[in-house]
């Protein structure tokens, strides 16, 4: 971490004589801080913190990548998509070759502005301070109800080594105490973030990989169904199960958000997003691809537990379960590590540009302490109403919502990067790349309009409440800002 008063790599200063209106940093956009920057906060780097604070490496930041894309719904995957038959994994080929486009933008974008901040970043320095805004807002809404549910669903599969679902409020605790750990780890420092999501990762990714190349050694082509389960058209079929599956992939912009936490940003960010969208891409599609082989069509689609199914069907017994929970549960533990830490950082950058209030910029230990805090009180508030209200449909309205409040940093970023390719803007552009560039940034943009699409009608309808709320904090902090420079 970086003494403050110095410059950071991950935030480049103008180059000598060169002013924000300059093709490398435009009028559109924000000035670039040339002071104190990411990894230059409160505390880092400084005095004790720095044996807590430490900079991601490649692997560290590819598995918090890879941890954030793949949560707890790849053990249900399988199943829901098994109604539409086979066919759903030509879906899963289309969607991600639309996120692998995504990633190589945000890679592209992160090798521009190394900055902390990923989405936010981008968009504040293409269309000004009010998309950055609804960048890190919309973001931040994301991150701590995503918590939220990710906490809810990790209990279910708690119970099944430990019962604690008959109860109520036995579940609401065990869901609290889910979310609390990953806090834990995350104010203990960024060292110990990134060791608990190495071994997460690890750990989760041991199962999935022995039913995904394991189970190829099982398949029988008997089980796999029809192509065309349903009466839909083939058009439709692909769009009905990429419906489903089209969440599957967010948190691909986890190494650029938290760009200024990993070392040579310019570098590893732009690899560490295409690998892990890679291996998750790997595993998502080699473990459906094993289950479809392994378990019947019939019983695939009924099945409430298809990777027990398959390991039970593999080896035989009835310890697929107990193992697929313990995968399950490391996988949505080490996800709640990623995503706290995510939680922080959009807001931290905004922070440090008067966007969000001044407390979310103090760091300690390398982590904006305030954000960790705050996104876990409000993940466990609406955990305990998910909980007090005994309603799942209220809770999985508010869920849906996030589906469409993590496109909009999507939209704004790939948005960002067509208005760089089309202005044509010096360095933010590499022009022996330009075509391949825009046509990432067209298919990215493409991509992320499908997300928005499958959300549906209520989700974006309901989401924009969302960000309207958000225009008011804005409208606070903005004429807080102007009273502050006109003084």
């Amino acid at each position: 971490m970086h003494d403050t008063g110095t410059v950071s790599p991950s935030a480049p200063a103008p180059h000598q004589g060169e002013s924000p209106g300059s093709p490398e940093f435009p009028k559109s956009g924000p000035t670039p801080r040339t002071g104190a920057d990411d990894g230059a906060g409160a505390g880092a780097g400084a005095g004790d913190d720095s044996r807590h604070a430490r900079r991601f490496g490649l692997p560290v930041a590819t598995c918090l990548v890879m941890g954030n894309i793949i949560g707890g719904g790849i053990f249900l995957l399988p199943a829901s998509v098994a109604p539409f038959g086979t066919i759903s994994l030509v879906a899963f080929a289309v969607l991600t070759a639309g996120a692998v486009a995504l990633a190589l933008v945000f890679g592209r974008l992160a090798h521009r502005d190394p900055r902390t901040g990923g989405p936010y970043v981008y968009a504040r320095a293409a269309f000004g301070d009010f998309a950055g805004f609804l960048a890190a807002w919309s973001y931040w809404i994301t991150t701590w109800v995503s918590n939220a549910a990710l906490a809810v669903a990790a209990v279910g599969y708690l119970d099944v080594l430990i019962p604690v679902a008959d109860h109520r409020w036995t579940a609401c605790l065990a869901a609290l105490t889910l979310q609390l750990l990953p806090a834990l780890a995350n104010l203990a420092g960024t060292r110990y973030v990134g060791a608990v999501q190495l071994v997460a990762t690890v750990l989760k990714f041991l199962p999935l990989l022995l039913v995904a190349f394991g189970g190829l050694l099982f398949f029988d082509s008997g089980n796999m169904g029809p192509f065309r389960a349903s009466d839909e058209s083939p058009v439709g079929a692909v769009s009905a199960s990429a419906a489903i599956l089209l969440f599957s992939y967010l948190g691909v912009e986890s190494a650029a958000v938290s760009a200024g936490e990993v070392r040579d940003p310019r570098r590893n960010v732009g690899r560490a997003t295409v690998l892990g969208t890679l291996g998750a891409a790997l595993v998502y599609l080699l473990g459906t691809l094993a289950v479809f082989g392994t378990v019947a069509h019939d019983k695939l689609v009924d099945s409430t537990a298809p990777f027990s199914d398959a390991v039970n069907a593999m080896f035989g017994g009835s310890w697929g379960g107990t193992a697929v929970a313990v995968a399950a549960l490391v996988s949505m533990v080490g996800a709640l590590n990623g995503w706290t830490l995510l939680s922080a950082q959009a807001p931290y950058a905004a922070a440090r540009d008067g966007l969000f209030p001044s407390a979310f910029a103090k760091k300690r230990r390398g982590v904006p302490t305030v954000g960790v805090l705050v996104t876990v009180v409000l993940a466990s508030l609406l955990t305990v109403y998910n909980y007090t209200a005994g309603s799942a449909g209220v809770f999985e309205v508010l869920v849906l919502v996030t589906t469409f409040t993590a496109t909009v940093p999507y939209l704004l970023a790939t948005a960002a990067q067509i208005y760089f390719l089309a202005s044509g803007q010096g360095e933010r552009v590499d022009r022996g790349r330009l075509v391949r560039d825009s046509v990432l940034a067209a298919l990215a943009f493409g991509f992320s309009m499908w997300l928005v699409a499958g959300a549906g009608y209520a989700a974006v309808y309901q989401g924009v409440l969302f960000l309207f709320v958000g225009v008011l904090l804005y409208a606070w902090m903005a004429a807080r800002k102007q009273r502050a420079a006109t003084r």
